[in-house]
């Protein structure tokens, strides 16, 4: 942990934990085993922010930190200035195949250090702004002349989205229809067609043919959407967008017709990066080991599987942090006992007797702990660090603070019961019992 942190910053992170939830922010507080990343992902970060492109795509089984990784790269990507957007793909709510679905869940996941989910009103207008403020500075334009400086703004629009407008003409269309709706203080027609630039579905007609476009988002007008928002985004200062497109390793569940459109749908999208079509865009995937190296994966796809070959055969000590794949080794038990001293470092920040928490949970005693948990769990240490960190932060460490007398080696026995473990949890823990009782010494 480098740097002061904010009391209020560390109860955010406790009271995550203490619900069993990933924390919304200050995952740098808990990143462990992922400072090799963090100089290349800096790199690409910068890359992005002049206005390049970046990819990766990430490796690794269960519990071994994908979602982490991606979170945790999404706050430095905030911290940066970039916005973000974390899609789950799915066959049923975000089928890969599908680009608009994928672009519609950009939208509504789409957020910024300043924003939640969806910040995409308040980067329209936040751009808006930035046009009216570059007419203005300009000089040739009064701000109290209305008109004259509305159609300003209309021209210089034009001409930022000039390259998107000559694929993809609806975008800027709707941008136009949308600033004059609230000019005149239409708030449906507004909202509606700020929803259409969303990708969202059925909205109204009248407030189409006011803009005039037509239909809904299709999958080839999608990408001329991306495209837009990344000149949307870089104008009102934010100089790129990360998009996580997590869980992808779903296409191996779907049938060979639905999966080979999805891989291919992956193959074009990175070939237009490639092109250069996307300045700003960092991507990242992730999946497991077996849908990039199995037959019902990327291999099934020989022009993508080409484009994601990374030559694991070496000792993943040697990893390139720059390769296209990036390979997360998972939680050991010696890792998953430092999270543990992380969390307890953190805790002392908002105790009420910092000292005692240090020596009375000491690193022995959370060593023990984590063994305790995984062993509950079937021995299988990638699933355990959810309910561990659960378990250290609501029933030893706040026991400890709140209790004088209290002493988790004395009075403390480790008891996992269904209600409080997930499926993942629940499967990997001992089926012939419902509650595991575990003694510590």
């Amino acid at each position: 942990m480098t740097g002061p942190v904010s009391e209020a910053r560390r109860r955010a992170v406790i009271d995550a934990l203490r619900r069993g939830t990933v924390p919304q922010s200050g995952l740098d507080l808990l990143a462990v085993g992922l400072d090799r990343f963090t100089p290349s992902s800096d790199d690409d970060l910068a890359t992005v922010a002049r206005g390049g492109a970046a990819f990766h795509a990430v490796r690794g089984d269960y519990g071994s930190g994908k979602t982490f990784f991606a979170r945790w790269l999404a706050e430095r990507a905030k911290r940066a200035g970039l916005a973000v957007s974390e899609i789950q793909i799915s066959e049923t709510e975000t089928p890969l195949h599908r680009l608009e679905t994928v672009y519609r869940r950009l939208t509504e996941r789409l957020s910024t250090a300043t924003h939640q989910p969806s910040a995409l009103r308040p980067i329209v207008d936040s751009w808006f702004y930035t046009l009216e403020e570059e007419v203005l500075d300009a000089g040739e334009v009064e701000a109290s002349d209305s008109g004259a400086l509305a159609t300003a703004v209309d021209v210089l629009m034009e001409q930022r989205l000039a390259e998107v407008a000559r694929t993809t003409p609806a975008f800027s269309a709707a941008l136009r229809g949308y600033r004059h709706a609230q000019l005149a203080g239409d708030a449906a027609t507004s909202e509606a067609l700020i929803a259409w630039l969303g990708g969202q579905r059925s909205v109204a007609a009248a407030a189409r043919r006011s803009a005039g476009v037509r239909g809904e988002l299709d999958h080839y007008a999608a990408l001329g959407f991306l495209q837009g928002l990344l000149t949307v985004l870089k104008d009102c200062g934010h100089p790129g967008l990360l998009v996580v497109l997590d869980e992808i390793e779903t296409l191996q569940r779907v049938r060979g017709d639905v999966r080979e459109k999805g891989l291919n749908a992956l193959r074009q999208l990175l070939d237009e990066i490639d092109a250069g079509r996307f300045p700003g865009l960092f991507l990242i995937i992730t999946g497991t080991p077996a849908f990039y190296d199995g037959q019902q994966g990327v291999q099934r796809l020989p022009p993508l599987a080409q484009r994601l070959a990374t030559d694991f055969t070496t000792d993943p000590q040697f990893d390139s942090p720059r390769a296209v794949q990036l390979r997360l080794l998972g939680f050991d038990l010696d890792r998953l006992s430092e999270l543990g001293r992380k969390v307890r470092d953190l805790y002392s920040g908002v105790a009420r007797d910092p000292i005692r928490i240090s020596s009375v949970v000491d690193d022995a005693y959370i060593a023990e702990l984590a063994t305790a948990i995984t062993g509950g769990l079937g021995g299988k240490v990638g699933v355990a660090p959810r309910i561990f960190l659960r378990k250290l932060v609501a029933d030893v460490l706040d026991r400890v603070d709140d209790h004088p007398g209290f002493d988790p080696r004395k009075h403390y026995a480790l008891t996992l019961t269904d209600n409080e473990l997930n499926d993942v949890e629940r499967n990997a823990a001992a089926s012939s019992a419902n509650d595991v009782e575990l003694d510590l010494p």
